[in-house]
């Protein structure tokens, strides 16, 4: 009996410390994805558009799908630690360098120094579980803020609770697509 309550203590303390550095701000985490964790390129990055059922999305030089976060904006960033970055890679660019393709792409000066690609003011980043290009996996997707595919414009046939880049959406929390561990949280 005595063998089994230590076994469920241990069990439960391991738990405890796996948990816990879950939702440390400064745990890592790790993937099983091809994309480095940001996307740097030496040469002026070209960020692009692509038709989607989404509208005219941005997409990177392989054709994955731009996202920005909801909370992040004026400066403020939400997605420094490795536990964020490896499942949402900044797409960042030498120091110097101006990205190119589509109008009101500029630069952000990260909190570690490095410089990322943002269409108007909003970081940009790709989705680990986006394999394919123009994939949208990360879409809707709730945690510090909302994850958003970022729209140029919206579709066609746009009803009115399609949402643009400047107003992500609020009633899209089910994690579609992948939303990934603890059903679309990260915690980080």
């Amino acid at each position: 009996m005595r063998s089994s309550a230590r076994l469920v203590v241990a069990s439960l303390v391991a738990a405890s410390v796996f948990l816990a550095a879950c939702g440390s701000s400064s745990s890592t985490s790790s993937t099983t994805t091809a994309q480095p964790a940001a996307q740097t390129t030496g040469s002026s990055p070209t960020v692009k558009t692509a038709s989607s059922s989404m509208g005219t999305i941005l997409v990177n030089d392989q054709g994955m799908t731009l996202y920005h976060l909801s909370a992040e904006h004026g400066g403020k960033f939400i997605c420094t630690q490795s536990a964020c970055t490896g499942i949402w890679h900044p797409l960042t660019v030498s120091a110097g360098t101006n990205p190119s393709g589509v109008a009101a792409l500029g630069v952000v000066k990260r909190p570690d120094g490095t410089t990322q690609v943002a269409y108007k003011g909003e970081p940009l980043y790709t989705f680990a579980q986006d394999q394919q290009p123009g994939e949208t996996k990360g879409q809707g997707i709730k945690d510090v803020g909302t994850w958003t595919v970022t729209t140029t414009s919206a579709p066609a046939a746009a009803s009115s609770t399609t949402q643009t880049e400047t107003s992500p959406s609020s009633s899209s929390s089910s994690g579609e697509g992948g939303g990934g561990e603890g059903g679309g949280r990260y915690g980080y």
